[in-house]
């Protein structure tokens, strides 16, 4: 089998033995894929510094299923700003962990590539924002087909309008007459998320520390709904705000 070149994100790396490296890579052209990276440990010479987490590379790969082969990594971008600042690769390697966790290996995902180049711009350009962080959490979610109802109750379909939702401890947005009782999410809340829908501009979308707040519990239980864990860059990211 010829080797492949593909434009590919680092999520993340684990040793194996004494001299390798697996590699979790989320390309443009297939996805998220797991390769196999043989003598990574031993010697830099060969791939460097591209095989660092959120680098953006271009790689040389034998596809196959299981483990791929990786013989080449050729660095892009592997974001000197980001890497220069705590909250700014807490926010990096959560982007990437959430990728790792959340989508299928193998499906190619370009609008999911696209958002995380975009993000990582995002953060190399700007200092770190929650309110960044839900934009992307949201298309992240309305991309792999995973987002809550933001304009209907969940139950009984009714229109949410000026009223806001309640939301429930399963991740459920409902109506009041539904729901009973729930954390409050206003209509302001989601209006603005639907408003992130509808641009793919980091920073376009003005949050409020009221609306932040909202938006962080409903997008966090409907993110552990799908994975199911707890996500380790979760904790860096609280300790480092």
């Amino acid at each position: 089998m010829h080797p492949e070149r593909l434009q590919a994100f680092v999520l993340g790396t684990r040793d194996y033995g004494d001299t390798d490296r697996i590699v979790s890579l989320f390309t443009l052209e297939h996805g998220r894929i797991r390769s196999f990276a043989r003598g990574a440990r031993k010697s830099r010479k060969r791939f460097g510094a591209a095989l660092e987490a959120f680098a953006r590379i271009e790689v040389q790969v034998r596809l196959k299923e299981g483990l791929c082969g990786l013989t080449q990594a050729e660095i892009h971008s592997i974001y000197p700003r980001i890497r220069g600042d705590l909250n700014g690769i807490a926010h990096a390697l959560y982007a990437c962990e959430l990728v790792e966790a959340i989508s299928p290996e193998g499906h190619p995902l370009p609008r999911l590539y696209r958002l995380l180049s975009a993000y990582l711009d995002r953060l190399e350009a700007t200092a770190a924002d929650t309110a960044e962080r839900r934009f992307f959490e949201i298309n992240l979610l309305n991309i792999l087909g995973y987002r809550p109802s933001l304009e209907t109750c969940s139950r009984c379909d009714t229109p949410f309008g000026g009223t806001g939702a309640l939301l429930s401890e399963g991740g459920e947005l409902n109506c009041r007459f539904c729901a009973g009782s729930g954390r409050p999410v206003s209509a302001a809340t989601l209006s603005l998320l639907l408003s992130c829908l509808a641009t793919g501009t980091f920073g376009s979308i003005p949050f409020s520390a009221e609306t932040t707040a909202q938006a962080g519990a409903l997008l966090d239980q409907a993110i552990a709904a799908q994975v199911g864990r707890r996500l380790k860059s979760v904790d860096f990211l609280q300790q480092v705000s």
